[in-house]
């Protein structure tokens, strides 16, 4: 869920900084969205717990059940804690993350290719939507392969809001658990060797998709750096 909200709103801003916002703006936003990629998540996780929490039952909830109340996504009780509430602190925390590499991408583009769309009469936004973004484009499908990679691995600020209840539901609205959550909460705790040997799997499972994940998203951020070149 936190990616479905980040993807969109990353791209956005990044075009608009890119390629919308003047000088001074998109350097002085670029400084602070930067900034919010440092803090660490255990803050996120404080500010999901005390602020986000809140609103999303006494304003966000409400209106999902009273529009979308029908669908298995937006039935059942809501008691904070939940895979709603750490889908969002996700995509805040990784939201940063694509805004500053899919900006870095669009800016790999030639100028030339800009120049020349204008030239012949396109406007501005036509020479984004069909020039720069169609060149970019595989390096903005990277910077999400990096920020999944960063959701997935990312302990923290989910085990504060997931609610950390070892179940598979339907609902947004009830509590979860995270494969790294659950080694966080747990490894502590694990008495026996198939307990200990089943979290280091889990370890190793997690591992691996990050390795993965984060392979993915190399290969496409150079294969863009070497089409704009």
């Amino acid at each position: 869920m936190g990616m479905v909200i980040a993807i969109p709103l990353g791209v956005a801003a990044a075009i608009f900084l890119a390629e919308m916002a003047p000088p001074k703006l998109s350097n002085l936003l670029t400084f602070l969205i930067e900034l919010l990629a440092a803090v660490p998540s255990v803050i996120y996780g404080l500010l999901g717990i005390f602020i986000l929490v809140p609103l999303i039952r006494d304003y966000l909830v409400p209106a999902l059940q009273h529009t979308l109340g029908w669908l298995p996504l937006f039935q059942g009780d809501f008691y904070g804690v939940s895979f709603l509430s750490a889908g969002l602190v996700l995509s805040v925390m990784i939201v940063p993350f694509i805004i500053s590499v899919s900006r870095e991408v669009l800016l790999a583009v030639p100028v030339e290719q800009r120049e020349a769309a204008l030239a012949v009469g396109a406007t501005k936004w036509e020479t984004t939507w069909q020039i720069v973004l169609p060149n970019a484009s595989t390096g903005i499908m990277g910077s999400v392969f990096l920020a999944l990679a960063r959701a997935l691995g990312e302990t923290m600020a989910v085990t504060m809001v997931v609610g950390n209840t070892p179940k598979i539901t339907a609902s947004l609205f009830s509590p979860g658990y995270s494969i790294a959550a659950v080694i966080a909460n747990e490894f502590a705790e694990a008495s026996g060797n198939l307990y200990v040997s089943s979290l280091i799997f889990l370890g190793l499972v997690l591992f691996g998709l990050t390795i993965v994940i984060n392979g993915i998203a190399r290969i496409l951020i150079l294969t863009t750096a070497r089409n704009v070149a």
